[in-house]
């Protein structure tokens, strides 16, 4: 449902012709909102501001919505809610089957690259970020009505599994036997010998091109690194409690038949020319080339991403694509995008977003490692968080800190913080949920019952009751723009306005129409916080 305050801004702006810039009145006695429309039209015109504010209020139809505004001081114009509308609104929500959520008239479908591990490695703390934001996504744009494709791009392919396939015989390995740890090891010393030993570095070169080209000894390995490492995958997104499955599995690998036709369509077409022996595409605004065919016939990852982009537009019939990458891959994207609009992969109807996230620090400002200097993975994060916490509870501490700042901006892992049931913290907002959860436990266990919101007389109601109603524009908000801290921070401020309830009001102990009021508000308090905590993919206690 359309929130009361995106009524009453919509009225205004078709009064005015102009954004009203409505904005929360910072006293109660100056009502609920406050707009300076007038002082900027006066400007203008001309003419008084509180004559033109006057005017606006002359010709403004929301009796239905507010109590006849006012103007204040030079010309501002005062609106409070009625306050049966906001009952109103309230009631509406409780019985609202979609939890508050605006279903949208207009589903798309909606394909979301997200995670993207390395088979044989150890998942680390980026996967962290991409793993939690684009299961976000997934969830805010699924509760809207989208039809969401997760693509969980494993690196499963490319020159990497030639050292990888040389050193498992060289070392005459049982593959089978291996653990993800050992596998990770395995990378680490295949790795330094490609680094420092020539005459290995030549072999794995050229056991690329024999994996790559069907042997069978190369591509039985690869299987069996590749069956080692998706339990490892899955198991971390249970901890994770994320909602990809073997079914979103997406690898490089799976792009590698359709890389040479892509690209002579590429080069039949003119879009991609040799130049130094390699094909590439010349994108306007950019200094180098996308490479898609390298000058020793290879195809890098930029074929893979434009033939993944092909695959999304032409087979899952995608109206929108979303990347969750390090934001240092921007530019990358923005080429890849560019040069398959070139193609014709990317039809301008189709929309294609890069979300790029920063770094997560340790407490010192620095890229987080473990408490002996070794590179954080995903498992240590965790781990350590769960050393502070119950699992679901350090889960929330975790997701909450990633999510509620700008995605692109950098966060500090200080785990003692985020575990805190104080302040603006995952943990909080659980502990908010539980708390209103114990009122209704006790009220249902009294024998009390409760139907809808119909009495609002302290300010504190009707301002939990007036954020209530913007729930659903905020999930619109975060569909559109991709930024989950706006999700973060409407869940606090209405956690903070419960609070704020509790101390003025009394639930249980009032009585009559004001008690079942009063637990009917504390029920769709109860509501939005579980979906929302739910969209953030953060476990609602009922105890703590």
């Amino acid at each position: 449902m359309q929130s009361l305050p995106a009524l009453l801004d919509a009225r205004l702006r078709a009064v005015t012709g102009v954004d009203p810039e409505m904005r929360p009145a910072t006293k109660p006695q100056f009502g609920h909102f406050q707009s300076n429309v007038a002082l900027r039209l006066a400007k203008q015109e001309g003419r008084p501001p509180r004559e033109v504010a006057a005017d606006i209020i002359e010709r403004l139809d929301v009796d239905d919505l507010c109590e006849t505004p006012d103007i204040a001081g030079p010309g501002f114009i005062n609106f409070r809610m009625r306050s049966d509308v906001l009952a109103g609104a309230v009631t509406s929500l409780l019985e609202d089957p979609d939890g508050g959520v605006n279903v949208t008239r207009h589903p798309q479908r909606v394909v979301i690259d997200y995670s993207a591990p390395n088979v044989a490695k150890q998942m680390h703390v980026g996967h962290l970020r991409t793993t939690i934001i684009g299961d976000c996504f997934n969830r805010v744009l699924s509760a809207i009505g989208n039809t969401v494709i997760p693509q969980n791009h494993i690196g499963d392919w490319g020159t990497q599994f030639g050292m990888l396939i040389e050193e498992v015989l060289d070392e005459s390995l049982d593959v089978t036997r291996l653990t993800l740890d050992d596998a990770d090891a395995l990378y680490k010393r295949a790795a330094a010998r490609f680094r420092d030993d020539e005459e290995f570095a030549t072999r794995a070169r050229a056991r690329v091109a024999t994996f790559q080209g069907g042997d069978e000894q190369s591509l039985e390995i690869w299987h069996q690194l590749v069956d080692i490492s998706k339990p490892a995958f899955n198991h971390a997104y249970e901890r994770l409690n994320v909602l990809l499955t073997d079914d979103d599995l997406a690898g490089e690998s799976t792009y590698n038949d359709d890389l040479p036709v892509l690209v002579k369509e590429l080069e039949d077409s003119g879009v991609a020319v040799v130049d130094q022996g390699a094909l590439c595409i010349f994108v306007e605004g950019f200094e180098a080339p996308l490479i898609v065919r390298k000058s020793d016939g290879g195809f890098g990852y930029a074929t893979t991403d434009l033939a993944a982009i092909r695959r999304r537009v032409r087979d899952l019939h995608a109206d929108r694509i979303i990347y969750v990458t390090d934001a240092r891959q921007a530019g990358h994207f923005a080429q890849v995008f560019a040069a398959a609009r070139m193609a014709g992969f990317l039809p301008d109807d189709v929309v294609a977003q890069h979300v790029g996230y920063g770094m997560v620090l340790g407490p010192d400002g620095r890229p987080f490692k473990t408490r002996d200097g070794k590179a954080a993975t995903l498992d240590s994060l965790l781990d350590a968080a769960e050393e502070e916490a119950a699992p679901n509870i350090a889960l929330a501490a975790i997701k909450y800190a990633d999510l509620s700042n700008g995605l692109q901006k950098d966060y500090t892992f200080d785990v003692e913080r985020m575990v805190q049931t104080t302040g603006n913290t995952g943990p909080y907002l659980q502990y908010a949920h539980a708390r209103v959860s114990q009122i209704l436990r006790k009220a249902e266990a009294e024998g009390i019952h409760y139907g809808a919101v119909t009495v609002l007389d302290e300010p504190v109601e009707q301002q939990l009751a007036l954020t209530l109603s913007g729930f659903g524009d905020v999930v619109d908000d975060v569909a559109q723009h991709l930024q989950p801290h706006k999700l973060c921070g409407y869940l606090y401020e209405l956690a903070g306005t419960l609070a704020s309830f509790y101390e003025v009001c009394p639930v249980l102990k009032s009585e009559g129409e004001v008690r079942s009021s009063r637990l009917a508000l504390c029920a769709a308090t109860k509501e939005v916080l579980a979906e929302g905590l739910g969209l953030l993919g953060i476990d609602a206690p009922e105890r703590m």
